[in-house]
């Protein structure tokens, strides 16, 4: 039999044990490269989802110049009229998520004439503090009409999944439609803004309202649209959200909805590739701090890569500066 001379003791090492020891080392190769590439996906995922919320808040803020904190509730809002929809009504899920659309999109719009409008000439500080009342009462009347008790929610999309790489790899279809819907959205509001009407007239309005108002263009028109197509990416992002994590209660949109905050800052406040970017980098930065560092420790690692990118660039990845005019 064939040996290999190894080790001090110069000891022969039968060939068969060195091609078994090869062969462990290449399968644990493959395995670490696969729980990489699921790490990846996951957060590809996670990252659509936040992208799809970023989307809203920057269209919002690109136009209306405000932060508009009640939008996680938004999302929240959007599952739980998802969830009756198909629980207690018996609705097929895309007639579901519809649904959930036309509400989210008719409440954006209401909050926006009953709590934003009246404070557009308000300073900032006062539209901010109305933003976080709004939050605290869609919670409390969520907290009042659904209960505090977390709702088991039914994915919209299934639970199927796609085999890869002999079994090697998975891939949900909910994984899928969330990152293909994120990356639709994003094409189509670089579209709208850049091809239609409506949407020059929001980019007229984020200039200066002033100016556009002048040239004609019905800003509070303008706005309450922008509000009505963040609240229904809201909707949106609420379904997809809840099908990941199956889990909905009062609260479920007020972590993500601060993380996509930071997913906007991070890509680029006013910039939708910026919101997207942030969005998608956001989510694999977190599936990755919390499969390799710590679950716990996965927040303070988004946040400190947050500071990190503002100190060095403070527009964030995609945003340009803007020089406040005096």
């Amino acid at each position: 039999m064939p040996c290999f001379y190894g080790g001090n003791e110069g000891r022969c090492f039968p060939a068969s044990a060195l091609v078994s020891a090869t062969e462990k080392s290449s399968e644990k190769e493959v395995f670490f490269g696969m729980e990489f590439l699921s790490y990846l996906i996951s957060g590809i995922s996670l990252g659509s989802v936040y992208a799809i919320i970023a989307l809203g808040y920057t269209m919002v803020y690109g136009i209306a110049k405000m932060l508009n904190f009640a939008h996680g509730d938004i999302i929240m809002i959007g599952g739980y009229v998802s969830f009756c929809a198909m629980f207690y009504l018996g609705l097929p899920n895309i007639v579901a998520v519809l649904l959930a659309v036309i509400v989210c999109t008719v409440l954006g719009v209401v909050i926006e004439r009953l709590a934003y409008k009246p404070l557009r000439s308000a300073p900032s500080l006062a539209v901010l503090i109305t933003a976080i009342g709004v939050s605290y009462f869609l919670q409390n009347s969520a907290l009042l009409l659904w209960t505090s008790n977390p709702k088991s929610f039914s994915s919209v999309v299934g639970t199927g999944s796609i085999k890869l790489l002999d079994g090697q790899l998975t891939i949900t279809h909910v994984a899928l439609v969330t990152v293909a819907a994120c990356i639709v959205i994003m094409l189509g509001l670089t579209w709208f803004t850049g091809h239609t009407r409506m949407g020059k007239a929001m980019r007229a309005c984020s200039e200066d309202k002033a100016a556009a108002q002048l040239m004609g263009i019905n800003v509070n028109s303008t706005i309450s649209m922008t509000f009505a197509i963040g609240s229904a990416l809201a909707a949106i992002a609420g379904v997809l959200l809840c099908s990941t994590y199956p889990s909905l209660m009062p609260t479920t949109g007020a972590l993500p909805g601060i993380k996509a905050f930071t997913a906007t800052v991070f890509g680029g406040i006013g910039s939708i590739p910026g919101a997207f970017l942030g969005g998608l980098l956001l989510g694999v930065i977190e599936a990755m701090a919390q499969a390799y560092i710590s679950t716990q420790l996965s927040n303070t690692i988004l946040f400190a890569v947050l500071i990190v990118v503002l100190l060095v660039k403070p527009s964030g990845l995609l945003g340009k500066y803007v020089p406040e005019k005096v």
